[in-house]
């Protein structure tokens, strides 16, 4: 089911709303970043033609007033982003269905996170929004934006130098399995590289290499490793028609997923190159994709329910 943006005429009248402020806070922005550009520009000028004096006080005025406006309408962008998500994005998800709800400044906490045991390190700067919450039937899942760093100190001639380095940046959904099961089973992609070497612990659960379940989907075993506590319990869960749903789960995304599961739930790290739900500034509301690129998304998230039969219920688990 696609988001009828073009026919919506409540939502119609809201993003027209939002359009005029959208030009609003753009045009000032605009004028900030040339009167900054401008001040720069003068100084160089300054230096270049053997006025560095006058040039520093006759570009720090355009800089300074810059500055100014691009403070004053922060609060107008920040009132703007949130309205955006919380009118237009909330709005959408109704649509898709009436249980989902976004929660712009919640998300998932730094321990679940961790608990999920498909990150080694812990981070050292953590941020979450954009949860969304939703029940597909008889499953209740949720799902938010994730960007975990951990850093590094090296002592260098010139004094210490700390580093980023990215955890994980994406989303984590999370919901009920279809299945009951006491212990934990761990499946990651073959492939990380040196970007997402940091994800996945070396002894994941204090697993070796005697933990690692060779699965009869040769496909599936060659995506992905996959680590239990039980192996009979892991293949009761990673049936031959999850694993199909697994992978092509797998194949509708750009990066490779990784999944857990943990206590009768069920975690699946996508990892993302974009901030989304993020409302735009200097392109126009009134473009279909606009909106089209975060609610197809959203409803990707939400369809996963579907697309790995957990609204089936086995073995008495309701």
């Amino acid at each position: 089911m696609l988001f009828d943006i073009a026919n919506n005429v409540a939502l119609q009248q809201v993003l027209a709303t939002m359009e005029v402020e959208r030009k609003r806070i753009a045009g000032t922005q605009t004028k900030g970043y040339i009167f900054i550009a401008a001040g720069i520009l003068l100084c160089v000028l300054g230096f270049f033609l053997g006025f560095p004096i006058p040039g520093v006080i006759g570009g720090l005025i355009p800089v300074i007033y810059g500055g100014v406006l691009l403070f004053k309408i922060n609060d107008a962008l920040t009132a703007y982003q949130n309205a955006y998500k919380t009118n237009v994005i909330g709005a959408a998800l109704k649509f898709l269905d009436e249980s989902l709800l976004i929660n712009p400044q919640e998300g998932i906490e730094a321990s679940e996170f961790m608990y999920t045991q498909l990150f080694s390190n812990e981070p050292d700067r953590y941020k979450t929004e954009d949860l969304v919450t939703g029940c597909a039937d008889k499953t209740r899942f949720y799902f938010a934006e994730v960007h975990a760093e951990y850093k590094t100190v090296t002592q260098t001639k010139n004094g210490t130098r700390t580093e980023w380095h990215d955890i994980f940046r994406g989303i984590i959904f999370a919901a009920d399995f279809n299945k009951k099961f006491n212990g934990v089973t761990i499946v990651r992609p073959k492939d990380f590289g040196a970007a997402f070497g940091a994800w996945f612990s070396k002894n994941l659960f204090s697993f070796g290499s005697n933990d690692v379940i060779q699965l009869e989907n040769l496909d599936f075993d060659k995506t992905f490793v996959t680590y239990g506590s039980d192996q009979v319990e892991s293949r009761y869960i990673l049936t031959p028609a999850m694993m199909e749903r697994i992978l092509n789960l797998n194949h509708q995304t750009k990066y490779n997923i990784s999944l857990s599961f943990i206590e009768s739930r069920m975690y699946i790290a996508f990892p993302l190159n974009r901030n989304y739900f993020e409302a735009p500034v200097f392109k126009s509301l009134l473009s279909p994709e606009t909106v089209n690129e975060d609610i197809s998304t959203i409803k990707f998230m939400y369809d996963i329910v579907k697309e790995l039969d957990l609204n089936t219920r086995i073995w008495g688990k309701e």
